[in-house]
């Protein structure tokens, strides 16, 4: 880590790092001394030194970098210079932006452009290649290598930009401004995955700001601005959700205005709750809540109506029209509730959630279905005068389903009503921020509706109904799609009826006669089988005592089991229960302990900033003293100058100097000399004024006599003048006239000339228009021909390279193959040779016992010389071999004594030598291992017992090299 004395320093040789193309060294650099704890004091380098490392940040894509740096900034500027904060914010999110932007546009550049050696040709082979192999499209390949890479990096800055101004109250614009770019770049590149995680980023982050109030930068949400900001955040929120098809995040979006709106218990603005109220509508359309989709209608109308000046009577039609309409497409039966007291509280808690998001503050006590209702919305509807603002068919349609009865006709009055309001809709044109009205959407619930109505009427004007004749009273669904509604309308008790279709008829009942019936069929049947077991089994008139108590007995210990095990259970629940609220209490008493430490901490630490702020404060008055002090002294000198310059009396020697004194004295002369100089400038401007008012008086009759001499004289220049001028337009004229009728005779020779002319050049840009083309078409067979060539030379040059490859793989093989064969015989070599040095050492072992038995036998001969056996023939001559071994060996150095020795031993007394066998006429043995290959050298070239014996008269007993007396 490199120390410099100036920030400047330290961007200088981030510079030059930079123009030798070591940019990692130089963000190191600049990281370095930014995360130095010496330069915490904000300085104007520390901006350049971040737009600096911003930049490197950027280019190298070191998102982690220019988070730490920003951070430490933020540390810096904080209190002294938010501006500066500001500014490098935006410069950061600028250049992120900007390169995401090239990247997007050199994609899109790489697809576009003809990037082809070939005009003939549609592709390249290779990237019929690379798209067959990686399965995907060029387009992608490059948005993947390209684009992605600095996508990734934009999200990570807002990311961080957002992080770092969460909870800073100087810089909410620009966390707004962030959070609004951050929105349109989802929306823009369909980034659904990413809007989710920044809606849930700031959704934390107003989290966290509600759970520690006590920082010290916190936003004020109960100001105006700040509220505004946040609102207008969540709005775009919920307008970008809305627009990608995120209706669960555009549901969350719409809790979090209400929250915010609750949080601060202010309304917003009629424009930003016309947006609320327009996309509560779609959201709930697209979640299948007719009746809350409705209700926002209402509201919606509601703050059209009020707010809107400008709502013209055509767009106020059509609003009300999609209010009546939304109303009527309410299904007309509540949703049968199941039992469960758990989805009875959660259907009431979700009902009053609903009711607080639209508008309607509903008291617990009462139901939300009590509350919101088709009846009563409808009736609200009337009430409000909404239904006679409504187009004249949504008018009769409501009539006709509300409050007419038509059982046989409902479906043909209805029908063409229908056709007309799926016409109606369009854009509203005083009212923007609403969306496209169609009226068209609703048209299938109004015939779901219409179906229900007509089953309602026909069951209580019919018992017993045709399927043919109900299918032709409804003309809207095959009797398929009637038979669902049916089902639904019976399983909510809406219509009671069955369908017989082997019979072909439907069947309209008493919904209540039939539900009594089908409640305790049951009971009745189970009461019929035990009247039939007591006919079957009667009970025996005479039952002992015994046998009527035991059965009351066994319940009766049953019972009473069953009431201990009960018991047993509550007595542990309650256990728990004091258990679990002991420890409860236990961890409040520790929060209540830590939450007055934290408290006690915080109280001191605020004592001492207090103590810190109020000394520094008074050092910064003695400061300003001083220097107070001090421009008073120099004003007092410079004074004491100009006073000795005007001669004017100085200040007292014992009179109190202060700087406002000294200014005031400085002041009064000043003024004093500005009005002696007016005095005198006001005396100078009345004597110039008199003379010039005498010069003037003076000069005025001589300036009119010469201006009458020169009016004269100006009079006659003129009329000489033009008179001459006439004379030398005649003569002019003469000779223009003169020189016409010459010049006319040359007129038939100029257009000949001017013909021929053009004929030549006209020859002339025909040849070389034809030569171009020839030339161009040249090049372009020379171009076809190289492109040709090359694409051969391209095409042999490739099999050349695989033929060589090939061989070298062929050779690569067989040399494989020689090693490993020249591997296998070395190893079969080896264990032959291994195989013949262990024979050699066993038959060594051999020759050795013998050599050993057949000198104790040519010790002990003497004393008792044993009975020789009868050599055969051949074995005498094997002894001189032997003997004359050491004279006549393979050219090896022998000594003298040694040769004396042989030639004495030889004839006089041969030592008895074994049978001869096969490896004794052999000669030395092969050096095969390393016991043989360090003696192979000394040995003679003669038998193996000559060697022996030859070695045992080089040792001595007595450590001589003289043989042996009895050897001589």
């Amino acid at each position: 880590m490199a120390n410099f004395a100036k920030p400047e320093n330290a961007l200088k040789r981030a510079d030059e790092l930079i123009n030798v193309g070591q940019k990692q060294d130089a963000l190191q650099a600049l990281h370095d001394l930014i995360t130095s704890k010496r330069y915490r004091a904000w300085q104007k380098p520390l901006e350049k030194i971040m737009f600096k490392y911003l930049d490197l940040c950027v280019d190298l894509k070191r998102g982690r970098f220019a988070k730490d740096g920003l951070i430490q900034y933020r540390i810096v500027c904080q209190q002294v210079n938010v501006s500066s904060l500001e500014e490098v914010i935006k410069h950061f999110l600028h250049l992120s932006t900007e390169k995401a932007e090239q990247a997007r546009s050199q994609a899109d550049a790489l697809d576009d452009a003809l990037d082809v050696d070939d005009l003939e040709a549609d592709r390249k082979p290779e990237d019929l290649q690379l798209s067959i192999v990686s399965g995907e499209k060029g387009k992608d390949r490059s948005d993947r290598e390209l684009v992605t890479p600095w996508f990734k990096f934009l999200w990570e800055t807002y990311r961080t930009v957002l992080e770092i101004l969460r909870n800073n109250s100087k810089l909410e614009a620009l966390y707004a401004m962030t959070a609004h770019k951050a929105f349109q770049f989802c929306k823009q590149y369909k980034r659904t995955t990413e809007f989710r995680r920044l809606c849930e980023i700031i959704r934390n982050h107003l989290a966290n700001l509600n759970k520690y109030r006590d920082q010290r930068d916190r936003p004020d949400l109960s100001a105006p601005e700040s509220l505004q900001l946040y609102l207008d955040t969540r709005f775009d929120q919920l307008k970008v959700a809305t627009e990608l098809g995120l209706w669960q995040e555009a549901f969350r979006s719409v809790e979090d205005i209400y929250g915010l709106m609750c949080m601060v218990k202010k309304t917003p603005k009629s424009s930003l709750l016309m947006v609320y109220y327009s996309k509560l509508t779609e959201i709930f359309w697209i979640s299948s809540s007719p009746l809350y989709h409705a209700y926002a209608w209402f509201k919606l109308f509601s703050l059209q109506k009020n707010f809107n000046k400008n709502l013209s009577q055509k767009d106020l039609q059509l609003i009300a029209s999609s209010v009546v309409l939304a109303a009527l497409s309410v299904p007309p039966f509540d949703r049968a509730q199941s039992a469960s007291h758990m989805e009875l509280e959660n259907e009431k808690e979700r009902n009053l959630r609903m009711a607080n998001l639209i508008g309607f503050n509903l008291e617990p006590k009462f139901e939300g279905r009590d509350m919101l209702s088709r009846s009563a919305l409808l009736s609200e509807l009337v009430s409000r005068g909404v239904l006679s603002c409504a187009s004249q068919e949504v008018k009769d349609l409501f009539h006709v389903l509300e409050h007419e009865f038509h059982p046989l006709d409902l479906g043909s009055k209805i029908q063409p009503l229908l056709e007309k309001i799926s016409k109606s809709g369009g854009k509203l044109t005083s009212a923007p921020s609403l969306p496209e009205v169609q009226l068209s959407q609703y048209v299938p619930s109004l015939e779901k509706l219409a179906t229900l109505r007509l089953l309602q009427q026909v069951s209580k004007i019919y018992q017993t109904i045709r399927i043919q004749s109900l299918s032709q009273l409804v003309p809207f669904f095959e009797f398929s799609v009637v038979e669902k509604i049916s089902v639904d309308a019976v399983k909510n008790n809406f219509v009671a009826m069955k369908v017989d279709h082997m019979k072909g008829v439907v069947i309209f009942g008493n919904l209540g006669i039939e539900s009594d019936g089908l409640k305790d069929h049951l009971a009745v049947f189970a009461e019929s089988l035990s009247k039939v077991r007591a006919m079957l089994y009667p009970v025996p008139s005479k039952a002992s005592k015994l046998g009527g108590i035991v059965p009351n007995l066994a319940d009766t210990v049953e019972k009473e089991h069953k009431r201990l095990l009960a018991r047993k259970s509550i007595i542990e629940k309650r256990k728990e229960d004091q258990e679990r609220q002991q420890l409860e209490l236990e961890r409040e008493e520790e929060q209540k302990r830590l939450k007055l430490q934290k408290l006690t901490e915080e109280a001191e630490q605020k004592r001492l900033a207090a103590e810190i702020q109020e000394r520094r404060k008074q050092r910064i008055l003695r400061e300003i003293e001083q220097k107070e002090l001090e421009e008073a002294q120099a004003l007092l000198e410079d004074t004491e100058k100009r006073m000795k310059k005007g001669k004017k009396k100085t200040l007292l020697d014992g009179e109190k100097v202060t700087k406002q004194s000294v200014m005031q004295m400085a002041l009064t002369e000043q003024v004093k000399e500005r009005q002696e100089m007016e005095k005198k400038l006001q005396k100078l401007a009345k004597t110039m004024d008199y003379l010039e008012r005498a010069k003037r008086e003076e000069a005025a009759p001589v300036i009119e006599a010469a201006y009458q001499r020169r009016l004269v004289e100006e009079r006659e220049f003129y009329e000489r003048e033009q008179q001459r001028e006439v004379e030398l337009s005649r003569e002019r004229h003469e000779s223009d006239l003169k020189e016409k009728s010459r010049m006319s005779r040359m007129l038939d020779f100029k257009e000949k000339f001017q013909e021929e002319v053009i004929s030549r050049r006209q020859a002339e840009f025909d040849r070389i228009k034809t030569e171009r083309e020839e030339r161009i078409s040249q090049i372009i067979r020379a171009r076809k021909q190289e492109r040709d060539i090359k694409r051969k030379q391209m095409y042999y040059l490739t099999c050349e390279e695989e033929r060589i490859r090939k061989l070298q793989e062929e050779e690569e093989a067989r040399k494989r193959e020689e090693a490993e064969k020249r591997k296998k015989e070395q190893a079969e070599h080896k264990a032959k040779m291994d195989e013949i040095a262990e024979k050699q050492r066993q038959k060594e072992l051999e020759i050795e016992e013998k050599a050993k038995r057949m000198r104790e036998e040519a010790l002990k001969g003497p004393i008792a010389p044993p009975a020789r056996p009868a050599e055969p023939t051949a074995a005498p001559p094997a002894v001189a071999p032997a003997a004359a071994a050491p004279s006549s060996g393979s050219g090896k150095y022998v000594p003298k004594w040694k040769r004396q020795t042989a030639e004495a031993s030889g004839p006089a007394a041969p030592t008895p030598t074994p049978p001869a066998d096969s490896w004794t006429n052999r000669g030395p043995p092969q050096n095969t291992d390393r016991w043989t290959s360090g003696s192979s050298s000394s040995r003679p070239s003669g038998g193996s017992d000559a060697w022996r014996s030859g070695g045992e008269e080089r040792r001595s007993p007595f450590g001589s090299s003289r043989p042996r007396p009895s050897q001589r």
